[in-house]
């Protein structure tokens, strides 16, 4: 029953309060007095100035029916409330806002979950209505609170605990709308408020994934199952929130998911910790995708010293970022993407090598097991640094290859590449070969116009290191990446396998006319291409795959970069290669001769038939067929099949088993190229890092050959010889010493010419030419001057060349230099 008061006593109160109590029938049952409530209305619109008072009035009412249980009333009271609300615009209904605001907040502190209810469903019709001005002063902290903690009720009955968790999540959605439209009312955002209202959406997320992965995969829900799914629900607001967070709010809003997979411990598993960053990434304003990566990156780092599969989660994560923002604007967060991620594979091999150390002989389960750990946090890295690189645009793309290549520590470039010094060489080793195989990845689809533009100097020099040549695996992802940047015709897949192709024309291979800059480029540093291919096949640890790469390598060299004087060093390399087995000065294996032999065979092969020259295809088929019969262990098919027969020795084999130089000539000399070089036998440049790097160095061998080239005399190198002494041994190692002697030298000249004064140098220089003008003149004397005799013969020595007995008029100076 309503309140009811004697006649004389209702005439005397104000008429807003009898227009609010007749509002209230007899029995609740009956509902809302709608005529009454027509009353009521036209006088809150009529008189503006009194709907403070109606609210309050009808706050009162609320209050005293919820303490008395009178749940009818109740309902009736946020009935007539709601029709207020929707009929008055005025800028007097912001008062009447607060004591609307008063009555959803007694609801919602009620233990029914009915009136909680009821005040969620008033309060989303109040957040859907659009104020002519906001409200500054008013606060929504107590709601944020109450909605938040709906989200996780734990009532008894499961309907009733899914009721009250739908509306929690409503009532935060609306309390989302309300306030983050309005730029100067910005207390939602606030870090005190996302971290209720986010773990609130994620927690129910969770909850219902949860169920679903145990049932099996989720159908499509429709339209009503959406509005009864917590799940559905709580990921469209998650979604409205994201997708109105601005620059200043981004990171409030992210930090709580984190801190929330953190707490639940769902790193490990990661299923739902990738579909929250997908929905992230997907919801979040383009330009802001680099604030999600970057809060990404400082969490890994927060994390460094969690479990590896905490770490790999985490990286997997940062996978999906970065793969939906690589696709739109990154900002400038990109090599801060790769430098964190290297950072981060350093110290995972790191706590690997640690775990390997610690470990006794007798290594336990659980060590192998965390070793293995590491290797999927490995694995995510260059994963992730893989797809993120190969999604970059191609001016990004090479500046990441170059800073990816710049952090391998490969010898003489050690200024910018990871610290490994206390990793020893098994752990450089490991970081050679991620970091590798993470450029790899980037290099993968990269198709650059110019070769150049793909192999730049900077990036080609550390890339054909003689410190990456020492492993098999290190070589074999050498060549897989220069696969990747040489080939930009996709004929990669056409040649995979070494194989004699008896129709090179079958393959359909695609190439262009061969440019001018590549013409320059082949020039400046094809020898730099065929000396790691040289090297490559002469080590001993070669197995199937690292021929099948170095037959690869040299067929796109010839599709991609070969005009005539290319071709002819292609095959002044070959022939050198088949020279250097069967010498066999590096005392290689027979498996590895025989398989060198094999690659130069169906090089050659292949490279006849690109070229089509009718004779010289000939004499490579002659041969081929030759050793079908009589040593197949020289080719191919043969030579890699599990049960292949070696030879005990190669220095029984007729001519017609191998690839002759004067036949090659002779065919190609007669359809135009130019074959004079052929007769020089390649061989390797010499670098620096060959006299430091720790491998053996060509240049003992370019000495030998040297040493026994016909006209030196043997008694004028004895008395040439100097006295060997420890001192001199000592001398001729220390490379160290002979640089920074070099060093110091150079710096005195600069000195010199930076502070001597201008007469001296001037002296100086004078007086050297008036020497080298004698010098000449003398040698010009001696060229005309007869000889003494018919047999007539001089000794002369000049620079560090001896001519013995030379006639004079055959005398020459090469090396007569003019510093």
């Amino acid at each position: 029953m309503p309140d009811r008061v004697c006649c004389c006593c209702a005439a005397l109160r104000p008429r807003y309060k009898r227009l609010v109590d007749n509002i209230f029938p007899e029995d609740p049952k009956d509902g809302l007095v709608k005529a009454d409530m027509e009353k009521l209305t036209f006088y809150a619109v009529s008189a503006p100035e009194k709907l403070d008072r109606i609210g309050a009035y009808l706050a009162e009412r609320l209050s005293r029916d919820v303490v008395r249980h009178r749940y009818g009333y109740v309902l009736i009271a946020m009935e007539a409330l709601d029709q207020l609300l929707m009929a008055c615009h005025s800028q007097s209904i912001k008062p009447f806002v607060e004591s609307f605001l008063q009555m959803v907040a007694k609801l919602l502190e009620s233990g029914e979950p009915k009136l909680q209810v009821l005040g969620t469903n008033s309060f989303v019709k109040f957040a859907n209505i659009e104020e002519d001005t906001p409200s500054y002063h008013r606060r929504y902290d107590f709601f944020v609170s109450r909605f938040s903690a709906m989200c996780h009720s734990c009532h008894s009955d499961p309907e009733t605990r899914t009721e009250i968790r739908i509306a929690g999540i409503r009532g935060i959605q609306g309390v989302v709308r309300k306030t983050v439209n309005d730029e100067l009312r910005a207390t939602i955002w606030e870090p005190q408020h996302m971290d209720k209202i986010v773990p609130s959406l994620l927690f129910n997320m969770q909850k219902i994934e949860d169920i679903d992965s145990r049932i099996g995969p989720p159908s499509s829900p429709t339209g009503g199952e959406k509005e009864e799914n917590p799940a559905v629900l709580a990921e469209n607001c998650f979604r409205e929130l994201l997708g109105r967070a601005t620059y200043g709010n981004m990171n409030n809003a992210v930090r709580p998911v984190f801190a929330h997979l953190d707490h639940h411990k769902l790193w490990d598993p990661n299923e739902f910790a990738v579909s929250c960053f997908k929905i992230i990434m997907y919801s979040i304003q383009a330009q802001y995708s680099h604030h999600v990566i970057q809060e990404t990156l400082g969490h890994l780092d927060a994390r460094k010293r969690d479990s590896p599969r905490v770490r790999a989660g985490i990286i997997q994560v940062l996978l999906e970022a970065v793969a939906i923002a690589a696709k739109g604007s990154i900002g400038p967060t990109v090599l801060e993407v790769f430098n964190t991620l290297l950072k981060h594979l350093r110290l995972s091999v790191d706590f690997e090598l640690g775990e390997r150390r610690s470990s006794t002989g007798s290594a336990s389960f659980s060590t192998s097991s965390k070793e293995s750990d590491e290797r999927i946090v490995q694995n995510a890295i260059i994963q992730t640094i893989g797809f993120f690189g190969s999604n970059l645009p191609d001016y990004q793309r090479s500046e990441i290859m170059m800073f990816v290549m710049g952090k391998v520590p490969v010898l003489g470039t050690s200024s910018h590449s990871l610290d490994t010094s206390h990793l020893g060489d098994l752990g450089t080793r490991r970081i050679q070969i991620m970091l590798l195989r993470s450029l790899l990845m980037v290099t993968s689809g990269y198709n650059a116009k110019t070769i150049a533009a793909a192999l730049p100097a900077p990036f080609l020099d550390p890339l054909l290191s003689p410190s990456l040549m020492e492993d098999s695996e290190l070589r074999q992802l050498v060549l897989e990446i220069l696969h990747n940047l040489i080939d930009r015709h996709d004929n990669r897949a056409k040649l995979r396998g070494i194989r004699i192709i008896p129709d090179v024309s079958d393959l359909k291979i695609k190439r262009d006319k061969i440019s001018r800059q590549d013409v320059s480029f082949m020039k400046k540093h094809g020898q730099q291409l065929y000396r790691h291919i040289y090297l490559g096949c002469k080590e001993d640890d070669n197995v199937q795959k690292n021929f099948e790469l170095l037959f690869t390598s040299l067929a796109l060299i010839t599709i991609e970069l070969a005009n005539e004087e290319v071709v002819i060093d292609l095959i002044r390399l070959a022939i050198a290669l088949q020279d250097t087995i069967i010498i066999n000065e590096d005392n290689l294996p027979m498996f590895n001769r025989c398989g060198v032999m094999a690659l130069v065979a169906a090089y050659l092969n292949f490279l006849s038939q690109m070229i089509a020259v009718p004779a010289f295809c000939q004499h490579v088929s002659k041969v081929i067929e030759t050793r079908t019969v009589e040593a197949s262990y020289f080719l191919p098919e043969n030579i890699f099949k599990d049960k292949c027969i070696l030879p005990k020795s190669l220095e029984k084999h007729e001519k017609n088993l191998f690839f002759l130089t004067n036949k090659i000539a002779e065919s190609l000399g007669g359809s135009g190229y130019s074959v004079e070089r052929l007769s020089v036998p390649y061989v390797p440049q010499v670098t620096d890092e060959d006299r430091l790097s720790r491998r053996k160095s060509i240049v003992d061998t370019v000495s030998i050959q040297v040493d026994i080239l016909p006209g030196n005399n043997t008694e004028d190198k004895i008395n040439n010889t100097e006295e060997i002494t420890f001192e001199a041994l000592k001398k001729a190692i220390d490379n160290t010493g002979l640089e920074e002697q070099e060093k110091e030298k150079r710096r005195l000249v600069i000195e010199k010419f930076q502070k001597a004064p201008f007469e001296e140098i001037a002296a100086q220089c004078e007086t050297k030419a008036n020497f080298l003008h004698d010098r000449l003149a003398q040698i010009l004397e001696l060229t005309i001057r007869p000889p003494p005799s018919p047999s007539g013969t001089m000794t002369i020595t000049a620079g560090h060349a001896h001519y013995q007995s030379v006639p004079v008029y055959e005398m020459k100076f090469p090396d007569l230099c003019v510093y």
